[in-house]
């Protein structure tokens, strides 16, 4: 049997415990596991405490022994093994994980196996962010507490038709040293790793069947150095622990008393039973042996068992309270207890004691949860073979393993979820996740007429990777001793943006000069100052269209050179060079500006002299039969129809400004959003009396609140308007 294959085929698996070796290869039919040989060795020094090992080499050479006794028994030799680890700094991660599929179909059973690996490779993630130490740990094991199917709760989603699958599971992790040590000690023995899973996960696949696994059960695996717990309820394992206590410390205090070296007090201690049970028969007798001095010496089972009460006790205190807070701080239903520890004498009644549940509730479990087991006529089953046998079915269950690979020229080991790919190897390498996907460069952030804009840097190169010599990418599957190499990507250019490019820029000022048409392009303010169209924002720029021309700023436009005396109007009144001039404003310089000029003078003069004359003959009749007051009113007709949007510089007034000593109503023209409107009938105005003439229903929002802004500045709704005043009105988001 050259290697490891499913079922049918052999397996081999190697409980590697702090006191002793367990080798076991068999197979498995439909239903049934068949032992077809076992073979234990203990330590012959302590080369393993607390479930780590400190002499690999001492180790390797029992696991050799083991091994040679097996393929001796079986005929034929034996390349790949599956191990289990302790849970010696144990740490565990529950994680949930959903995929959702492109459209929905039906589960196959790789979808299934690709949400565990997924769940494995998250948890790892969410781990390191949380280790706070500086070991590095690898993941040994991982399990389902329950599968999601369409977000709802499924025993197996497995060959059902759905549109997203997902599950919680708890995924144990140990340190780099733990796993390391037993990889060494099985390779010096000329052995490949075919599976690695956790001792509590093995221990559960015999000692709980998924039938009982509804019920809130507790397995301890009480071994020499460690002692692992595992919890059940609804059906799933939910949680892993570890006590680093077990039997070494009752070995340890026999060794103490009884002054004999260690070897000599696994002896007694593993007499104690048989003593116990002569005692209760009535027979005497005690534990013979001989202590360092060369003396015989005899103790008794009581005297033993009174001297190994309290170490019980400091034993069974720490499982209690890890099964508690393992459990949500409250008892679990009952306890199986295994492995060689857990039959010392007083343990279960001890533990019973600590959870405040009945003793029958707390037993150690044996040949009678091996009932699906085969073994060879002359094993004993017992529990401390459940472990050993649970190792081997793990193969069938989940296949667990690391390999080599070399990265950037450093070789690392990377768990091995059957699917690995170079990101995989990456993450496990710490290389920097950015590093492998193209970068962009710095993003620009400006402000475009109070509203926030970003531009996006330019993407960079990919990062190159190569898997022994050939391009890939970093999906590429990898495999053992692969050769990955990956150049960093790199980050595109900074984001460039000149004013020019942003499609207000392109928006534009259509206004009439000496009657014909000007098509100006906006300017552009930049924290406060002009720009021209090739400015190249920069980041936090706050840049604002400017709605109007000055005249000085259209002469320029037009390059057009007039005499500083020149005479300008504005919509037919008179103006000068710092006059705005907005959309739809006409020009005019010149002879043509004087015209308005004389016009205008002799309109005031008009209106001056029917103001002064006050109320005296406004009901009188003029010879045409018209008063006064409807000749002013017919005039005051006639200009607002040729003037659509007139502009008075400073001192100027549009219309009447006092009627019998009262202000008189007069006309103004401000641009809204971009558009002038004439508003008219009262004698001053304030902010919120433009929302009578213009389109915006404040009772229907199309956003959080209305901004409102005056001449470039936010405005309270009753602030006072004159003339001219430019209006921003928009919803804001």
């Amino acid at each position: 049997m050259a290697g490891i294959a499913h079922q049918g085929k052999a397996v081999f698996g190697l409980d590697i415990g702090t006191r002793s070796i367990v080798g076991t290869v068999g197979y498995r039919t439909k239903e049934r596991f068949v032992v077809m040989a076992q073979r234990m060795k203990e330590h012959e020094t302590r080369a393993m405490l607390d479930g780590q090992i400190h002499d690999i080499k001492k180790v390797g050479d029992t696991i050799t022994a083991v091994k040679e006794a097996l393929e001796q028994d079986i005929g034929s030799p034996l390349a790949e093994v599956c191990i289990a680890a302790a849970g010696r700094v144990l740490r565990t991660v529950t994680t949930h994980v959903d995929y959702e599929f492109p459209e929905e179909r039906v589960v196959l059973e790789e979808d299934v196996y690709a949400l565990s690996a997924m769940g494995v490779e998250q948890a790892y993630v969410e781990f390191q962010g949380g280790n706070d130490t500086d070991m590095k740990f690898y993941c040994v094991g991982h399990s389902i507490i329950r599968y999601y199917m369409n977000h709802y709760p499924i025993g197996n989603p497995q060959e059902h038709k759905a549109g997203s699958i997902g599950a919680d599971m708890i995924v144990t992790f140990l340190p780099e040293d733990v796993v390391d040590g037993l990889y060494k000690a099985v390779e010096y023995a000329g052995l490949k790793v075919a599976n690695l899973t956790l001792e509590p996960i093995a221990a559960i696949q015999v000692a709980i069947p998924e039938r009982f696994r509804m019920l809130n059960i507790a397995l301890v695996d009480v071994g020499a150095g460690t002692s692992d717990i595992s919890i059940t309820r609804d059906g799933a394992i939910v949680s892993y622990g570890m006590i680093p206590v077990a039997g070494d410390s009752l070995t340890e205090e026999i060794a103490r008393h009884c002054l004999v070296d260690f070897n000599a007090a696994e002896q007694i201690k593993r007499s104690l039973g048989e003593a116990l049970e002569k005692e209760k028969k009535g027979q005497e007798g005690g534990i013979a042996y001989t202590d360092i001095m060369g003396l015989d010496q005899n103790i008794s089972a009581k005297e033993l068992t009174e001297l190994l009460a309290p170490v019980i006790e400091n034993m069974t205190r720490p499982v209690a309270e890890c099964i508690r807070e393992l459990n949500g701080d409250k008892p679990v239903s009952a306890v199986f207890v295994v492995g060689g520890g857990g039959k010392i004498p007083g343990y279960t009644e001890s533990l019973s004691e600590k959870l405040d549940i009945v003793k029958e509730r707390v037993a150690v479990r044996g040949g009678e949860v091996m009932g699906f087991v085969d073994f060879p006529s002359h094993v004993e089953k017992d529990s401390m073979l459940v472990t050993p046998v649970g190792i081997c079915l793990s193969f069938y269950e989940q296949n667990n393993n690391f390999v080599f690979v070399t990265f950037n020229n450093e070789r690392i080991k990377i768990y091995d979820n059957g699917r690995l790919s170079v990101v995989d190897a990456a993450m496990q390498a710490e290389f920097p996740n950015e590093d492998l996907f193209p970068k962009r460069g710095e993003a620009l952030s400006y402000t475009v007429e109070g509203r926030t804009k970003i531009k996006r840097g330019s993407l960079g190169e990919a990062a190159v990777i190569t898997v022994n010599g050939e391009t890939a990418d970093m999906h590429a599957a990898i495999k053992a001793n692969d050769l990955i190499n990956v150049i960093p990507s790199t980050a595109g250019a900074p984001a460039k943006l000149e004013v020019r490019s942003l499609p207000e820029f392109h928006q534009s000022i259509t206004v009439v000069v000496n009657e014909k048409k000007v098509v100006l392009p906006k300017f552009v303010q930049v924290n406060g100052s002009l720009q021209s169209g090739y400015y190249e924002i920069q980041d936090g720029d706050a840049i604002a269209m400017q709605n109007f021309y000055t005249v000085a700023q259209l002469l320029e436009f037009m390059d057009v050179l007039l005499p500083e005396d020149t005479p300008f109007a504005v919509n037919h009144v008179a103006a000068d060079r710092n006059t705005p001039v907005y959309e739809n404003f006409s020009v005019d310089w010149g002879e043509r500006a004087l015209a308005f000029y004389h016009r205008q003078d002799a309109e005031e003069a008009v209106q001056e002299e029917s103001w002064l004359r006050g109320g005296e003959d406004a009901g009188m009749e003029e010879e045409d039969g018209e008063t006064a007051g409807e000749r002013a009113d017919e005039e005051k007709e006639d200009e607002a129809g040729t003037q659509d949007a007139r502009h008075r510089p400073e001192g100027r007034v549009a219309g009447a400004e006092h009627t019998q000593g009262k202000p008189a109503p007069q006309d103004i023209v401000v641009l809204v959003n971009g558009s002038p409107v004439r508003m008219s009938g009262k004698a001053s105005y304030v902010y919120v009396d433009v929302f009578d003439y213009i389109d915006f229903d404040l009772s229907k929002p199309h956003g959080s609140s209305v901004y409102t802004g005056l001449n470039g500045e936010k405005a309270e709704y009753l602030r006072e308007i004159k003339d001219g005043d430019v209006f921003e009105i928009y919803w804001q988001p």
